[in-house]
């Protein structure tokens, strides 16, 4: 019997896809927040459909902003011009439905010792099989539709319209991954050269991606399988806020928290106890504790310290789980203010625009904080301690 193959699949998405838009419309209001009031507290959601945009939420804030103006602006960059591309950002409707933030949360997270903005759990993830300590799949993902995108702005994808999709599966049935599949699904215009589209996107983006990671290229690729791709965008998918939290983690290689980031202020631990915890397992796992690790922290809203700590190894540990759990006690400070200060979180400069497409985590195009190795020669002391 021929043996069974050891596969995983992870997904990504471009900036054109609905939920995308929706992400990074939301960010983009909580920068222009941030800029002119780094206290703001803002949860925003964003819901897109054919020629409507709603905007919705709690935001709290001395900035005085024109969100219709700002969401347009993401939309025209993103190339939404046009009713042929999935919605026009000039000239479709939106709806603001924004209101002040509760005054009862303000409570536990305005006080001195900064709590938590909500109670939830939230995971971090590093595994050593990509110099990112990022799971391969969603890495190889994330660089084809951000690729794809990249060639599509600079003119050179012709016919390619904003909303784009990415998955990959990858054989790990022997010591060295494979890549087994790639599917990408990609709009396009009415008038495209279908077969010349097809071409290009597996010789211009498949080829030369997989080949930047030194990996086979003698995999199977599919390219729109239903045959065309021309209603795509907001036409043809509604969008919301936080609905593709596995893209923006780790393809699925690691549990999911309880919320998504966009649209958030560093203050919802949603978004800033994520960071931590990938920042805490990326410098555990390059330290060499494991070869994988997920971290898992839960916080109560308005108390500052964690709840609870857990670690999960997959039974790869170096040394005790215990003492790995000792480690991150002794190394790592994850109350919400020492975060926000430590990653700067609420620095007018940061843009949050740019983490909402493309993931969250293991970005060679951004320079994290998060994702910086300095507590490594800390942790390795304690290993042996």
């Amino acid at each position: 019997m021929e043996q069974e193959k050891i596969l995983f699949t992870s997904e990504s998405v471009s900036e054109g896809h609905p939920d995308k838009l929706c992400d990074q419309i939301s960010d983009a209001i909580l920068d222009a927040c941030l800029k002119e009031d780094p206290d703001s507290r803002v949860a925003c959601e964003c819901y897109v459909t054919t020629n409507l945009l709603v905007i919705g939420g709690e935001i709290t804030t001395k900035a005085q902003l024109d969100y219709e103006n700002i969401a347009r602006k993401v939309m025209l960059r993103i190339g939404y011009d046009s009713d042929e591309s999935g919605i026009d950002g000039r000239r479709c409707e939106i709806i603001n439905r924004i209101k002040a933030q509760s005054p009862d949360i303000a409570l536990g997270v305005n006080q001195k010792e900064m709590g938590a903005g909500d109670q939830g759990i939230m995971f971090g993830y590093a595994n050593n099989e990509s110099e990112n300590y990022m799971p391969l799949p969603i890495v190889i993902a994330h660089k084809l539709v951000r690729y794809a995108s990249f060639l599509r702005h600079k003119g050179d994808f012709k016919g390619a319209l904003p909303d784009m999709k990415s998955q990959v599966t990858i054989d790990y049935s022997e010591h060295t991954p494979r890549v087994d599949t790639i599917l990408m699904s990609c709009q396009h215009r009415e008038d495209v050269d279908f077969k010349a589209f097809k071409t290009f996107i597996y010789e211009n983006i498949m080829i030369p991606v997989i080949k930047s990671f030194g990996l086979n290229t003698d995999f199977r690729y599919l390219i729109n399988p239903t045959g065309r791709f021309v209603i795509g965008g907001p036409a043809g998918d509604t969008g919301l806020t936080g609905r593709k939290i596995i893209v923006d983690t780790y393809g699925g290689s690691s549990r999911a928290g309880g919320g998504c980031f966009s649209g958030k202020d560093p203050s919802k631990v949603d978004r800033s106890a994520t960071y931590a915890a990938r920042y805490v397992a990326k410098n555990l796992c390059a330290a060499g504790v494991s070869d994988k690790i997920e971290v898992q922290l839960s916080y109560a809203i308005g108390v500052a310290e964690p709840i609870s700590i857990a670690v999960d190894t997959f039974g790869t540990e170096k040394i005790p789980v215990t003492k790995i759990l000792h480690i991150i006690r002794e190394v790592f400070d994850l109350k919400p203010r020492n975060i926000i200060e430590k990653f700067n979180l609420t620095n007018p400069s940061f843009k949050y625009e740019e983490l909402a497409s493309y993931g969250h985590f293991g970005r060679p195009d951004l320079d994290l904080p998060w994702e910086k190795l300095d507590k490594v020669a800390e942790i390795t002391k304690l290993m042996v301690a």
